[in-house]
C-alpha cells in the first residue's frame, strides 16, 4: 500500500479470499452463542482484559496508524480512544440493557424487556480514521453480545497486524472478533454473510451497501458523507470562532466526515472574520518533514488531491478569492494541502456544494438569519454543523438546521462523546446516513432485537377472552 508521506508502496497484504467469508461468518455465529452466555458482566471482564492488551500495544498501534494515515497527532487520539470506549460502553450497557420487570396499565399484566443480540455484525470502515472507525460500532456490539467481523479500508491496513495480536491474547474475544482484508468484493461478501451491517464511508458506496442489505432483509446503519456548514451570527466572538473553525475544518487535514466545509458569516463580521481566519491559517504549519513538526498531515488517499484540485479550479474560474493555500503541494513524495481560506464564494461553486474532504474554509456573507438557515440547509447532505453567537440565539438557529449533530460555539464536538450516557442521540439527515445513532445510551440497542415478555399473573379470565 502507498505510504502517504513518501508516495512509495511499502506495505503489502494478502486479501481474505471471498470464498472464505461464509466459513468465517459460520464460525463467528457458532462462537457467539458462548459469548452471549457469558452474560454482560462476563463480556465486560473479557473486554477489560483486552483493554489492558491494547494499553500495552499503544506504541505499535500508534506507529502503524501514523504510517497508514501520515498523521501522528490524530493517531495518538485514535489509539487512546479504545480503552476509553470500552470503559464508557460497559457502563452504558449495564443500564441500557437492563431487563427489570415493570408494571403495565393492567394490574394483572407485568412487562419484562428481553434483548437478543444479532449473531454477527459486519462492519465496513473507511480509511480516514482506520483504527477507531473500525471499532466505534464493534465495541458496543460486542458488549451487547454480538460476534463482529470487520472489513477495514484496503487503503490503510497496517494497523490490523498489531491490533490482531492484542485480540489473539484474549482467546474468548478472538473467537468472536475477526478482521478480514480486501477491497470492495470482500465488503460485498460480508454484507451477504452478516446478520446486520454498520457502514461508514461515501454516500455512493453506502447506497450500494444499504440496497444489498435490504435485499437480504437485514438492518443496515450507515454514516456517510457531509458538507458541514457553520453559521456565525451577530455577536459572535470572532477570535474564538476562527480558532474553533480552523481546527474544525483542518483537523486530520480536513479528511473527516464532520469537517466544517462551508462557513456563513453575518455581513457585519465578514471582513474581520476573513482577516483573522487568514492570519491564523497562515500560522498553521505542515507536519513535515517529521510527523511532529506541524499539525497538518498529508492527504492520506491520493485521489483526494484530484478532487481538491478540481474544486479549487472551479472556484477560481467563478471568481472566488483565495487568501491562503488553494493548491496541492508535493513534499517528500507525499501530497499536501495547506489550510485554504476562500471568500467571494456562492452556491454555484463546487467548494460550497460538493464534499471536498480537505482543509478548506470557504466563507460567504449573509444578511438575515432566515437567509443563513436557507443557505445552510441548501445541501443534500445533513451530517453535522456548527452555530456561533449568543447562546440562546445560536440554539434557536440550530433547531432550524437539517443536521444531526450541531456544535454550539464550537465545532466537531459529537465524536468526543461516543459512549457518553448523558449525551443526546442524533441521526444523520438526508444523504448523510441511514439508521440509528452512535451517540447516547440507547444507541447500544441497535445491536439487539427487542422482545416484550408480557406476563399474566391473574387466576381469572381476561376480559378479552372468549366466554367459553
Amino acid at each position: 500500500m502507498r505510504n502517504p508521506r513518501t508516495g512509495e508502496v511499502d506495505y503489502t497484504f494478502q486479501p481474505t479470499p471471498v470464498s472464505e467469508l461464509a466459513e468465517i461468518a459460520q464460525n463467528a455465529r457458532a462462537a457467539q452463542v458462548g459469548w452471549q452466555d457469558l452474560g454482560l458482566e462476563g463480556r465486560i471482564a473479557v473486554l477489560q482484559r483486552w483493554s489492558a492488551e491494547i494499553d500495552a500495544a499503544q506504541d505499535a498501534l500508534i506507529k502503524a496508524v501514523t504510517l497508514d494515515t501520515g498523521r501522528r497527532r490524530e493517531s495518538l487520539r485514535e489509539a487512546g480512544n479504545l480503552g476509553k470506549w470500552i470503559s464508557r460502553w460497559s457502563g452504558v450497557a449495564r443500564s441500557a440493557l437492563a431487563t427489570d420487570p415493570t408494571e403495565t396499565a393492567n394490574p394483572d399484566i407485568g412487562s419484562i424487556a428481553d434483548y437478543s443480540p444479532y449473531p454477527v455484525l459486519g462492519v465496513i470502515s473507511p480509511w480516514n480514521f482506520p483504527l477507531s472507525l473500525s471499532l466505534m460500532d464493534a465495541i458496543p456490539a460486542l458488549l451487547a453480545g454480538c460476534a463482529v467481523i470487520i472489513k477495514p479500508s484496503e487503503v490503510t491496513p497496517r494497523f490490523i497486524d498489531p491490533l490482531e495480536k492484542t485480540i489473539a491474547a484474549v482467546p474468548e474475544l478472538a473467537a468472536v472478533l475477526h478482521y478480514v482484508r480486501g477491497a470492495g468484493d470482500v465488503g460485498a461478501a460480508l454484507v451477504d454473510e452478516a446478520d446486520m451491517i454498520c457502514f461508514t464511508g461515501s454516500t455512493a458506496t453506502g447506497q450500494k451497501v444499504a440496497a444489498r442489505a435490504a435485499a437480504r432483509f437485514i438492518p443496515c446503519f450507515t454514516e456517510l458523507g457531509g458538507k458541514d456548514p457553520a453559521v456565525l451570527l451577530e455577536g459572535t466572538d470572532i477570535d474564538r470562532a476562527t480558532t474553533a473553525l480552523l481546527t474544525g475544518s483542518c483537523l486530520a487535514s480536513g479528511q473527516q466526515c464532520y469537517s466544517i466545509e462551508r462557513i456563513y458569516v453575518h455581513r457585519s463580521l465578514h471582513d474581520a472574520f476573513v482577516e483573522k481566519l487568514t492570519e491564523k491559517a497562515e500560522a498553521i504549519k505542515l507536519a513535515y518533514p517529521e510527523p511532529d513538526d506541524g499539525v497538518i498531515g498529508p492527504l492520506t488517499f491520493a485521489p483526494q488531491a484530484d478532487i481538491l484540485s478540481r474544486h479549487f479550479e472551479d472556484a477560481r474560474a467563478k471568481g472566488a478569492v483565495f487568501h491562503t493555500g488553494g493548491q496541492i503541494e508535493t513534499h517528500g513524495g507525499g501530497l499536501w494541502c495547506a489550510p485554504t481560506v476562500i471568500s467571494n464564494v456562492d452556491h454555484s461553486m463546487q467548494v460550497m456544494t460538493e464534499e471536498s474532504f480537505g482543509p478548506l474554509m470557504p466563507v460567504m456573507a449573509f444578511d438575515t438569519v432566515d437567509e443563513a438557515v436557507a443557505l445552510a440547509n441548501d445541501s443534500h447532505y445533513g451530517l453535522s454543523g456548527a452555530v456561533f453567537g449568543p447562546e440562546e440565539e445560536a440554539i434557536a438557529v440550530a433547531r432550524r438546521l437539517d443536521l444531526g449533530g450541531i456544535s454550539i460555539n464550537d465545532a466537531g464536538l459529537a465524536p468526543f462523546f461516543i459512549g457518553e450516557s448523558a449525551v443526546a442521540e442524533k441521526t444523520a439527515f438526508k444523504a448523510s446516513g441511514l439508521g440509528g445513532s452512535r451517540l447516547g445510551a440507547e444507541s447500544i440497542k441497535r445491536f439487539v432485537r427487542k422482545k416484550a415478555l408480557l406476563v399474566n399473573r391473574s387466576n381469572t379470565a381476561s376480559a378479552w377472552w372468549f366466554d367459553v
